[in-house]
């Protein structure tokens, strides 16, 4: 996966936990998230990329259930709360 798709999942990821307002915790989920957005930034230098652009667009126009399928991804690699993994599946399918 090149940089920018690793980019675009972690900022669908964060967008994805934001919209799960039934977690009560995703305030500290969504602070992980930030971080782990903010060292991937600081450790790839991506030239030519607006990452500021790139997280308002994904932010207005990638579909709901693309950022619960990231959101699934990145957290399993953040270790975070099986409630809140159960949780997104099971919107997820809702919303097929």
């Amino acid at each position: 996966m090149s940089l920018e798709n690793q980019f675009k999942c972690l900022v669908e990821a964060y967008y994805g936990v934001l919209e799960m307002d039934e977690y009560d915790l995703k305030i500290y989920v969504l602070k992980d998230i930030e971080n782990y957005i903010n060292n991937f930034i600081s450790e790839y230098k991506i030239d030519n990329f607006d990452y500021k652009k790139e997280a308002e667009y994904i932010k207005d126009n990638i579909e709901i259930k693309t950022k619960l399928q990231s959101s699934l991804i990145i957290l399993n690699k953040i270790d975070a709360s099986m409630e809140l993994i159960l949780l997104i599946k099971k919107r997820l399918k809702y919303l097929k």
